[in-house]
């Protein structure tokens, strides 16, 4: 009686296509459960799916974001940044238009066909025996050998739904070449070297392509915001760019007003002058002519006194060299202002480039773990020193042995960061950044090439770039402050004084693996000399 087999009496069945599988119809139920919004408990209206990969109603998120201080999932409680902007799940929403559609299951519940007289609730159902068991008569199924091959599925009313019309054996196998769901005796006809696969794989295949969905949503949504976050970038660069031309054509405009006006003046000294020369010349022009005639006159008598007497007047005249016209020097007092000009380009291009750097800054912490063991760390993770005694700490990988040296806790993989250092009152110390891949045992090359891009302060005054080779700087002030700036994709690290907001030196063009980290050497003590920690400071942002 378990194990009835099929009646040979036709049915009327028909084969299911992929969109209206039978495990999909047997589990109405779940998927119901499944396109429900969790803040409302009903199937999605507008579904929306989050960044971190749930689905609400969009409705219900908004007035849920509406009524709370932070914008979070409701459900796994991920916090975003800024608002998302919410779009339609497309791919949703037709699955639920789909399930809308769909004729309403009965809701009344299936029955065991072997109970006589009170019948009970059933179990399963048997897609070989066409037939559905409660728990006591279930039993044989799970206990007889050859019963126990027989496909059990959750208890259906029209279980002739999911036997194959033609063959009379479940519909278990999915073809993917016809799209069609078909019976193991379809293989060996109609569908003979097709494509199949179970239906329980298909499942699988199914929640993989939902889960494929629901990845490239996020990834949509990780594009957008970054679309998001590189315009306000632009923004902000257009705006400081703006800024930046707008200050320097005011800069151009009052050095053209200040050279214009000071041409102007010599051009009218130059003139006052002439004027005066000419006036005194005429003046000796009209006596000499005043003189030559008293001469022509005297010359026609024989009185030699009074002919001396109008000659010896002559010398109270000036003796005029010989007058010459001389270029205005325009020439060298443009070439001079154009010096000054540049000079005043730089130092706001430096400034603008600073302000800019300053808005990736992060917060840096030294990592304990890494630090040499001569050297003291403050309790508040951003200073260190020379102690001059080893500590005899755990001699870890990660520690250096040799150098002074003592590393970030943060390391940088993508994009930009910027920190700043106190350096004030010392006479030695090393800054940059440094691959995590670096040798930290023995000898160490401070070169781009073996993971190192930092800059030097040696002997008190003498500042070097640790490029290949080394490079010595020449600073026009002692930086108290050095800013350090980092752009991954760029291959570019920056070292600026944060004070004087002037640049130090640039590697760029440079080729980065792995994480970088925060590179710290305070250098020795040197009997005091040297005392001064290194400071990791606040970014206090240019205005």
């Amino acid at each position: 009686m378990a194990e009835s087999s099929p009646s040979n009496e036709p049915r009327k069945t028909r084969r299911k296509s992929i969109t209206e599988p039978p495990f999909m119809s047997s589990s109405s139920g779940s998927l119901s459960k499944e396109l429900q919004c969790s803040l409302c408990l009903e199937v999605f209206t507008d579904p929306v799916t989050t960044s971190c990969g749930h689905n609400f109603c969009k409705i219900c998120l908004n007035k849920h974001w509406d009524n709370s201080q932070t914008c979070s999932c409701p459900y796994c409680k991920e916090t975003f940044k800024q608002r998302p902007d919410l779009k339609i799940n497309t791919t949703l929403r037709e699955l639920i238009d789909h399930y809308k559609k769909k004729p309403p299951e009965k809701t009344t519940e299936v029955l065991c066909d072997i109970c006589e007289e009170r019948k009970l609730k059933a179990l399963k159902s048997c897609l070989v025996c066409q037939s559905s068991y409660c728990e006591t008569h279930l039993e044989p199924h799970l206990r007889v050998t050859r019963l126990k091959k027989h496909k059990l599925m959750d208890p259906v009313s029209n279980l002739e739904d999911y036997i194959c019309q033609k063959h009379e054996r479940p519909l278990e196998l999915f073809c993917r070449d016809d799209q069609t769901i078909v019976c193991l005796s379809c293989t060996d006809g109609d569908h003979k070297n097709h494509n199949t696969v179970s239906l329980e794989e298909t499942e699988l295949m199914i929640q993989d392509t939902q889960q494929m969905i629901q990845d490239r949503i996020k990834k949509i949504q990780d594009i957008k915001h970054s679309a998001e976050v590189r315009h306000r970038s632009t923004q902000k660069d257009k705006t400081a760019c703006i800024e930046l031309f707008t200050d320097l054509l005011r800069s151009i405009e009052r050095r053209q007003t200040e050279q214009l006006e000071m041409m102007e003046e010599k051009q009218k000294a130059a003139e006052k002058q002439e004027l005066e020369l000419i006036e005194e010349l005429e003046q000796e022009i009209t006596e000499l002519k005043t003189r030559n005639i008293k001469l022509q006159q005297l010359s026609q008598t024989e009185d030699v006194i009074q002919i001396y007497s109008p000659l010896n007047s002559l010398s109270n005249t000036r003796n005029w060299p010989e007058i010459s016209v001389k270029t205005p020097e325009n020439l060298e007092t443009l070439t001079r202002a154009l010096t000054q000009l540049k000079d005043t380009i730089d130092e706001k291009l430096d400034q603008t480039k600073l302000k800019w750097m300053q808005q990736y800054a992060v917060d840096v912490t030294l990592d304990p773990d890494t630090a040499h063991p001569f050297l003291i760390l403050f309790d508040d993770g951003k200073q260190v020193t020379d102690g001059g005694i080893d500590q005899k700490l755990p001699d870890k990988p990660e520690r250096f042995d040799t150098y002074l040296i003592v590393l970030g806790k943060e390391g940088f993989s993508s994009g930009r960061f910027y920190f700043e250092v106190q350096v004030k009152g010392k006479i030695k110390w090393d800054l940059g950044v440094a691959r995590e891949s670096i040798n930290r045992k023995g000898h160490i090359s401070l070169k781009p090439r073996d993971g190192y891009w930092t800059v030097e302060l040696r002997n008190g005054d003498e500042y070097y770039a640790f490029d290949d080779p080394h490079l010595p700087l020449s600073l026009r002030v002692k930086p108290q402050r050095v800013g350090v700036f980092v752009d991954y994709e760029e291959g570019l690290v920056s070292f600026y004084d944060a004070e004087s907001r002037s640049h130090i030196y640039s590697f760029t063009a440079q080729t980065f693996t792995g994480k970088l980290y925060p590179y710290f050497s305070p250098g020795f003590n040197y009997g005091g000399k040297n005392s001064e920690p290194l400071i990791i400071t606040a970014v206090m942002k240019q205005h």
